[in-house]
């Protein structure tokens, strides 16, 4: 059998990846739903984000940011995967480097972890709650202007460093 030399045509370009950059689903994971879940992945589908990366916090992170009670963290990274699983995500990417490090995960190297991991440009979804306690943090204003915010809802009371960087954030479920 003859091989045939297959010729590109002058000028060709091959397609570009419309895919780009990741988001980052940054919880405890102790109340979100599965709903919530899927409107992170339709987001991540919707925004063209070749990952959407689930980051849950290790006990000890909960415990030092907001002093709520959650489960042990093998059981909330059990539930991601089993949703990951029954939804046939493949883009969807579990987070492992709480359990790693088995202590408390200031959110500055989980950022910086984060950035030198996953393709940039870099999208953090929160709850309004979270990002509330991420804008408090010293470090907020130094990351804020490297990576852009996702709120799963708006908060009813904004901190004013949120309304200082409002062009940074946005709701990706819009009140009526």
């Amino acid at each position: 059998m003859r091989e045939i030399a297959q010729k590109m045509p002058f000028g060709y370009e091959p397609p570009k990846d419309e895919h780009k950059g990741t988001l980052v689903y940054y919880d405890s994971f102790q109340h979100v739903t599965d709903r919530e879940l899927d409107v992170a992945a339709y987001t991540a589908k919707d925004r063209s984000f070749s990952k959407l990366v689930l980051y849950p916090l290790h006990e000890q992170s909960v415990k030092r940011m907001s002093k709520d009670e959650v489960s042990p963290f093998h059981k909330r990274e059990d539930r991601l995967h089993e949703w990951r699983h029954d939804r046939g995500e493949t883009n969807v990417i579990v987070e492992r480097l709480e359990i790693k490090r088995k202590k408390y995960t200031p959110i500055d190297t989980a950022l910086r972890h984060l950035a030198e991991t996953y393709p940039k440009p870099l999208f953090l979804l929160l709850s309004g709650d979270m990002a509330n306690l991420f804008a408090s943090f010293s470090s907020f204003e130094e990351w804020i202007v490297k990576i852009r915010l996702l709120l799963t809802e708006e908060p009813s009371k904004l901190h004013p460093r949120l309304l200082q960087y409002k062009h940074r954030w946005e709701p990706i479920v819009k009140k009526d």
